[in-house]
């Protein structure tokens, strides 16, 4: 089993700037990928980022240039920065964690970007 906790998340304007992050606990050395997801009202859950056990990082479209996901393997914590952000980056944030057979999910965070 594997537990995730987010926090950092809250109401930013246009153009601004927050910092995700996702601590795991429990059995974090069988954890392979981490990631963030977002869900916007309305719509579907959609992948941001990826963070592998060797480093190898992935985003989509949308973020990239403007977040980048990092992680510090010492405290089992994953980060999200996201810079520049716009309205549409509005969505409840949930960290991922995959493991062989199975992925954890934390319980999310709100990110609320107002123009």
């Amino acid at each position: 089993q594997v537990q995730l906790v987010e926090s950092g998340g809250g109401l930013v304007q246009a153009g601004g700037s927050l910092r995700l992050s996702c601590a795991a606990s429990g059995r974090t050395d069988s954890i392979y990928r981490m990631g963030w997801y977002r869900q916007a009202p309305g719509n579907e859950r959609e992948l941001v980022a990826t963070i592998t056990s060797g480093g190898s990082t992935s985003y989509a479209d949308s973020v990239k240039g403007r977040f980048t996901i990092s992680r510090d393997t010492a405290k089992n914590t994953v980060y999200l920065q996201m810079n520049s952000l716009k309205p549409e980056d509005t969505a409840i944030y949930y960290c991922t964690a995959g493991v062989a057979g199975a992925m954890y999910w934390g319980q999310g965070t709100q990110v609320t970007v107002s123009s």
